[in-house]
């Protein structure tokens, strides 16, 4: 996909938003009765972040998308492909910043150099294991950013093409038991790498929302 028709149909994002594609979600396949939290049971509890989807154009024109392949260590989220984020900070302006500045640290993000502009959010989703309430940000950027792995947090940047998201795109399923939970979903593949969970969520939705 042309970047320059992904900013036209990206001017503004709309507040109906498309679901994302079904066959990604995780479908719980254990016993009745032992499903996992699907709501929190204490809104007051949640806690807040935000992922920045940065969109940019390639050498050629192409729309791709920043993705990371977190480094391996304890967390719940190690290993996985996810976007730049994190949790919302006290001194963050709002949701927008968070991602932002997150993406700073991980990437070493310099939206000013790559011209990148916030254009809206796509639909915020509770993570059960982490108890965040997360939000995209949607951003576009003017150029290619010049981007660095935080040793720290990010084993590698991957900036694959949005086509590979849009509706119609190849995924496989999978069936694996994640911390005890027996789980089946879509993911993509991207140069080796997994993408499921929150992450192919969030681009589902994007790509519905581009072709929409």
């Amino acid at each position: 996909m042309r970047f320059a028709d992904l900013a036209a149909r990206l001017a503004t994002v709309p507040a109906a938003l498309p679901a994302p594609a079904a066959d990604l979600m995780p479908v719980f396949t254990g016993p009745a009765g032992t499903r996992p939290l699907s709501v929190p049971l204490d809104r007051a509890a949640v806690r807040q972040a935000a992922v920045l989807v940065l969109l940019f154009p390639d050498s050629v024109g192409e729309a791709r998308v920043v993705l990371t392949e977190r480094v391996m260590r304890d967390g719940h989220h190690s290993g996985e492909v996810s976007f730049p984020g994190g949790r919302a900070e006290p001194e963050d302006a709002d949701l927008a910043a968070t991602a932002l500045r997150e993406a700073t640290e991980e990437v070493a993000l310099d939206a000013r150099a790559a011209g990148v502009t916030v254009i809206g959010e796509l639909e915020r989703f509770w993570i059960p294991v982490s108890n965040y309430e997360v939000t995209p940000i949607v951003a576009l950027a003017d150029r290619r950013p010049v981007l660095v792995a935080s040793p720290d947090e990010v084993a590698r940047i991957v900036e694959p093409r949005i086509a590979a998201f849009l509706p119609g795109a190849p995924f496989e399923v999978v069936e694996r038991t994640i911390r005890g939970w027996p789980l089946r979903y879509g993911a993509y593949r991207v140069e080796g790498l997994s993408v499921w969970g929150a992450t192919a969520r969030v681009l589902s939705q994007l790509g519905a929302l581009l072709v929409d």
